[in-house]
């Protein structure tokens, strides 16, 4: 016997911290490079395969632990920073080149390779603890010698597993058997395409007929599997970062070696290319070294490691997980931010809200009246009339308590609920199903839909006690059980956008067809009347999704008829899919209209005020669901994403260029309009008008497309990265996600029902899409603006004390000479100011509940001011003069010794980059004082120790002391007035709330 076995494969990401995808087939391995081919799988017996298969591994490391090393080292030279700093100190060891001793230029290296590869290997060692988790989750594998307990990782090709209730799929797997008896099992593909409901599957028929799953042992069987294809259900990629942040500063150090140059080649100008020249100017490259500051990069990668920490630890948020360390500053200065739908903005979760009747409409503040009509329809006789009311009115009373009981029937009946019974810990699971326990009933189902739709006809008294695939058991208020027999059921497609189901009435032998669908289908099937397109367009704009619901009474002879002539057309060997439709579609005529029915997707706790805190920011937020047109738009209207007072403009389908043209010159005639569209007409703009579209698009302050595939959602995620240059952040919870999540700029998982993939594949993780709002408005601009202010005082740290060497070698007839050697030049940014300035990345203008409060503080950040080539320029002029002022200072008030001018000039230098840092903090912190103390402290101490450049008699006269004063005061006080009247006539918008 032969069963077509399909095959789902889940995609397994391996990720690494990184934004450059590379990569082939997750099947290359077993098949070699790009050589595909089919597999024959033997069941229970891995060691007939065919070929070698890889493990069933999930690694995300960028590292094994013979290429941690060169891999680090690689990644830090290839970038010009640090090969420009390895260059400096190999040129140490040529003789004519050298400046000093060797540590002078290999302590500060070694430093700063070493705090990375410390932190590289913190973070290979968290991933590997991550991956050995998953991958050593336990599961019962069938065997010869009985069940045994088996690792994920140790799974292979061939292994019978046993999947218990509740525990995820490990692997690519095939169903064979399974416990229920009449061979039905209900699962999620979350790990597919992000879908959380339960689908119903069945197993191969042959094995399922087994008496035992020992017997999947003793039969000869085997699986051969097609070569695998490319499509949404497989997915393999490894992941490069650089962050914008990182790219800017990299520009800017690329700026200052080209001053480095300028410098050298014009001191070597001033002395008439005399001599050696070409040597000089190589040693004057190597004085004026520190123009790049060499502690930039140590200081930022330990920054963001602050910042990183900070938001794990805010209580606000709990739960939150950074991944990707490397960029918490990119938050910061988000323009567009992409998100899914489905368990992300909503819960998944339906309930019921509205049941219209045409004359009638019930909500959630009276469903106890329709609980009242069906209590009477089941415990009235219908003769049983009370003599005190008039016949009228019992008669209107006795028209609208049946058709609520109709409805209510109907809605219990045409769907695919299955519900099952578990144990409670009172009550076993076999006592329960034959006596229908409320407190042990769950329902499954394909869509959450229809349980919100069962669940609700349970609280209003009709309740859905059993089920199989022939009959269906309902329960009345009275405690009498309904039996019916299920004929047929018309399962629900997207393109017939309706389902139906034919019963048989146990009672009574009533063969009832009873249908529901979608409105736009069902107006041409129910018959005629004047109300049904008002009020499905009334409810549709209050956000709920609308069935609806109609029945039919068949004879006997009816549906004889129709039985014949459905199987017949299910046997037609050509065209059997458009015979089926046309025999179904000979009894959707002129059925009668039941009801309305209103569900709605919950919204996710504070959706709609963090979606407004997203929009007062400046941020424009594009949804991206695979939903079908009308629930995204609702969704879209119910969160607020497009507010009451914007027009929409619906994209009509289109399907050849010149429908896209005349659809965008429609749109184009709109303005401040948002824009729904479908995922094909998406795909054919985007084939011939990709940059008319982009533009368009990008000026809406709302976008919604839906039936949106994964692959499209990556790829309306590289078009505004290209178009816009602007930064993206994709917000997603399902497999389906995980294309979107990698490829913007900064990606957040959701963790919810559809489980962990989207959030182990993003760089942040947050428990609820409400935490969005702090992690953008809180900490993304704090690290934003700390990360600037540190690059940008480190610079000018580095500046300063260049600016003084260049002013020392000009007034010495431009000698290529040092002014600071050996544990001086060391000890000023690694010790004397390190602490001070590495405290800025405690700083903050605002608090944190005004960044929440006034979103708008946002907006400045994504012009880029923090960081930008005037902040740039006004720093340089800043180091310029300090250098300046302090170096002629001391060259103008030293008495008579050499090393008088280097004690003056260095503490001068020393206390002006402390007093800056206090310039420069706007909220202090008690680190940052004892930042402060314990700099200077080590610094008065270390004289004792720097007696072989400093003069230790003479920091103790009044003489060093007045004219130290004098020259940081000369430096400083300018800049602390400066401060000042900014503040004071045109100051910050942050200056004003904190006022």
């Amino acid at each position: 016997m032969t069963d077509n076995i399909p095959l789902q494969p889940v995609r397994r990401p391996k990720r690494n911290n990184s934004k450059h995808r590379h990569g082939c087939c997750p099947w290359s391995k077993c098949c070699g490079m790009c050589d595909f081919r089919p597999r024959t799988v033997w069941l229970g017996h891995p060691e007939k395969r065919e070929q070698r298969y890889p493990r069933n591994v999930i690694n995300n490391q960028k590292y094994n632990f013979f290429t941690f090393l060169p891999g680090v080292l690689f990644n830090q030279f290839k970038y010009f920073f640090n090969l420009y700093f390895l260059l400096l100190a190999c040129s140490q060891f040529v003789e004519e080149l050298r400046l000093g001793d060797l540590y002078t230029y290999w302590v500060p290296l070694g430093l700063v390779l070493t705090i990375t590869i410390i932190r590289e290997a913190v973070d290979e060692i968290r991933c590997y603890i991550r991956d050995k988790e998953v991958n050593s989750q336990i599961y019962s594998k069938l065997s010869t010698r009985g069940t045994t307990k088996i690792k994920s990782s140790n799974i292979q090709v061939g292994d019978l597993i046993i999947v218990e209730k509740n525990q995820r799929v490990p692997a690519d797997m095939i169903f064979l058997r399974t416990s229920e008896r009449n061979g039905s099992c209900f699962l999620r593909t979350d790990q597919l395409d992000g879908e959380t409901d339960w689908k119903l599957r069945l197993p191969v028929a042959c094995t399922q007929r087994l008496p035992t799953a020992a017997d999947l042992l003793q039969i000869r069987s085997y699986v051969y599997a097609e070569e695998p294809n490319i499509d949404i259900h497989n997915f393999i990629g490894t992941f490069t970062r650089v962050g914008l942040f990182d790219l800017e500063v990299n520009c800017l150090t690329k700026i200052l070696f080209g001053a480095l140059v300028v410098v050298s080649l014009v001191m070597v100008a001033l002395q008439h290319f005399a001599g050696r020249w070409y040597l000089q100017i190589l040693r004057f490259l190597l004085l004026f070294s520190n123009i790049v500051p060499i502690s930039l990069r140590v200081n930022l990668d330990m920054g963001k490691m602050v910042f990183s920490w900070m938001i794990k630890k805010d209580s606000k948020i709990p739960g939150t997980v950074v991944r990707a360390s490397t960029i918490p500053e990119q938050l910061g200065r988000i323009s567009y931010l992409l998100t899914d739908k489905t368990g992300t903005l909503t819960q998944n979760e339906m309930v019921f809200r509205r049941l219209h009747l045409g004359t009638v409409a019930y909500g959630m503040d009276s469903m106890d009246e329709v609980q009242s009509h069906v209590f009477s329809a089941y415990t009235q006789p219908t003769h049983d009339l009370p003599a005190s009311r008039t016949p009228a009115a019992t008669k209107v009373r006795k028209t609208i308590s049946s058709r609520v009981h109709e409805a209510v029937k109907a809605i219990a009946l045409v769907h695919n609920v299955t519900p099952t019974y578990e144990s409670n810990g009172v009550t076993d699971q076999a006592e329960a199903e034959q006596h229908y326990e409320d407190t042990c009933r769950v329902y499954q189902a394909a869509s959450p839909d229809e349980v919100s739709l069962v669940q609700w006809t349970e609280s209003v008294g009709l309740t859905l006690v059993g089920r199989d695939q022939s009959s269906m058991q309902l329960r009345t208020p009275t405690g009498q059980i309904l039996n019916f027999s299920i004929l047929q059921i018309f399962p629900f497609t997207y393109e017939s956008k309706r389902m139906g189901i034919i019963v048989r009435d146990e009672s009574n032998g009533e063969i009832t067809f009873y249908m529901k669908g979608a409105d736009v289908v069902m107006a041409g099937i129910v018959q005629y009347n004047d109300w049904l397109e008002e009020e499905c367009g009334n409810m549709a704009r209050e956000g709920l999704r609308v069935l609806v619901v109609s029945k039919k009474s068949l004879t006997e002879e009816q549906y004889q008829d129709f039985e014949a002539r459905y199987v017949q057309a299910k046997l037609s060997v050509h065209d059997r899919s458009l015979k089926v439709a046309t025999v179904i579609e000979s009894l959707e005529m002129e059925m009668e209209l039941l009801c309305l029915t209103g569900v709605e997707d919950q919204l996710q706790a504070d959706v709609r005020p963090t979606l407004e805190i997203l929009r007062n920011a400046g941020i424009k937020v594009w949804m991206l669901t695979g939903d079908k047109l009308e629930t995204a738009t609702c969704t879209a209207k119910n969160a607020h994403l497009i507010t009451r007072s914007q027009d929409i403009h619906i994209f009509r389908p289109v399907t050849t260029r010149g429908e896209a043209h005349l659809e965008l010159n429609a749109f184009r005639r709109k303005h401040d309009c948002a824009l729904v569209i479908s995922g094909d007409s998406l795909e054919v703009c985007l084939k011939y008008y990709e940059y008319e579209f982009m533009e368009l698009a990008c000026q809406c302050p709302a976008v919604v497309c839906c039936r949106c595939a994964p692959t499209q959602k990556a790829q309306i995620i590289r078009l505004l990265q290209e178009r816009t240059g602007k930064l993206t952040c994709a917000v997603g919870d399902g497999g389906n996600d995980v294309s979107m999540i990698q490829e913007a700029d900064c990606g957040v998982g959701v963790e919810g029902k559809e489980g962990k993939q989207a959030s182990l594949a993003a760089d942040f993780s947050v428990t609820q899409f409400k935490h969005l709002g702090r992690l953008l408005m809180v900490h993304g601009r704090n690290s934003y603006k700390r990360s600037a202010a540190l690059s940008q005082f480190v610079i000018h740290r580095s500046l300063c004390i260049s600016t003084m060497q260049a002013v020392f070698s000009s007034v010495f007839y431009f000698a290529s000479v040092p002014l600071y050697q050996g544990f001086l030049i060391i000890g000023y940014s690694s010790i004397y100011t390190m602490f001070p300035v590495f405290s800025l990345v405690l700083d903050k203008d605002v608090k944190s509940e005004v960044a929440m409060l006034y979103p708008e503080l946002y907006k400045d950040l994504l012009k880029g001011r923090p960081l930008s080539f005037k902040t740039f320029l006004i720093w340089v002029l800043i180091s310029i003069y300090q250098g300046s002022i302090i170096m002629y200072g001391a060259l103008l008030l030293f008495e008579s010794e050499f090393v008088h001018i280097v004690a003056i000039s260095f503490t001068s230098l020393i206390l002006t980059e402390l007093l800056m840092v206090a310039l420069t903090i706007q909220t202090w912190h008690w680190l940052m004082m004892v930042a402060e103390l314990l700099s200077l402290a080590c610094y008065v101490a270390s004289l004792v120790f720097l007696h072989d450049f400093i003069d230790v008699y003479f920091i103790t006269t009044p003489s060093f002391l007045w004219k130290v004063t004098s020259i940081t005061l000369v430096s400083c006080l300018p800049l602390y007035i400066l401060k000042y009247l900014r503040r004071r006539f045109s100051p910050p918008n942050y200056s004003k709330l904190t006022s």
